[in-house]
């Protein structure tokens, strides 16, 4: 009985020392994260900005941003939801918190559910995907081209989150397509992206599809779609987005999160509660 007592109070230990080393590599990278971008609210926003933009993305900046907002700097969110870790598998719970950059492109996220913590980021230039079992064990530590690739994509259509940032500019360009819908371009650091992103009748952006790396494979079709937008500190946004792989074998939706919070412009992680 001794033996197996001890044995278990050597494993709880091990975790708790697992965790909060973890959350200690992820309170450096948050602080590296933001030391590579610089403050930007000193810009602010004109309707005047607008002029000759397709008509959905006009009616998209007229709907989510008032006339003289701020650049938006940093944003940083919590949110829950579900996830997926393959076809096969079934929905879990997540927790999860991110930090944006936009000045210079970047973003860190830390997913947590009951067996794994996941963080995925595009810092200083590079991606990469870690997942860590019971926050112990790299079951992944993703880096390259590829993942430099996905992780630049994901941070372009999470601006949804901090509009200001898809406002034209020498980066990022919108070309024409159809009243409810437009191609977004966006060059940087020797990649080319798109999006071909779809709005509704009031402004709000709807889905968003490109081609992406879906780990180490091939390009593969990706989708993010937004609902439930609210206006959150003076900026309205959606709170609630699904991603989804289009392959050959069908949708494969594998991330529902609901935004709890969103912080504009405090370059700094949230407080553990």
């Amino acid at each position: 009985m001794i033996i197996a007592i001890t044995i278990a109070a050597l494993l709880i230990l091990t975790l708790i020392i697992g965790k909060v080393n973890l959350s200690i590599r992820f309170h450096k990278q948050v602080k590296e994260l933001f030391a590579h971008s610089k403050d930007i609210s000193d810009k602010k926003f004109s309707y005047q900005q607008l002029t000759g933009l397709p008509q959905p993305v006009q009616r998209y900046f007229k709907h989510v941003l008032k006339d003289g907002q701020p650049y938006i700097s940093y944003a940083s969110l919590t949110h829950d939801g579900q996830f997926k870790t393959g076809e096969n598998n079934g929905w879990v719970n997540i927790k999860g918190e991110q930090y944006f950059t936009a000045e210079k492109p970047g973003f860190i996220w830390k997913g947590t559910t009951a067996m794994f913590t996941a963080r995925d980021m595009y810092i200083n230039n590079k991606g990469r995907l870690i997942v860590s079992l019971f926050s112990l064990y790299n079951i992944l530590d993703g880096t390259g081209e590829k993942y430099n690739q996905g992780e630049l994509l994901r941070w372009l259509a999470e601006n949804v989150w901090f509009p200001t940032n898809l406002l034209p500019g020498k980066n990022l360009l919108w070309t024409a397509i159809d009243n409810l819908s437009a191609k977004l371009t966006f060059n940087y650091n020797g990649l080319s992206l798109f999006y071909i992103v779809t709005f509704n009748d009031t402004g709000e952006i709807t889905r968003v599809e490109t081609q992406r790396y879906m780990g180490e494979e091939n390009l593969e079709t990706w989708i993010g779609e937004f609902t439930d937008y609210r206006e959150m500190n003076g900026v309205v946004v959606p709170t609630t987005i699904e991603a989804i792989w289009k392959l050959e074998k069908g949708d494969l939706s594998y991330a529902r999160f609901h935004v709890k919070k969103i912080v504009y412009n405090k370059p700094e992680r949230f407080r553990a509660k």
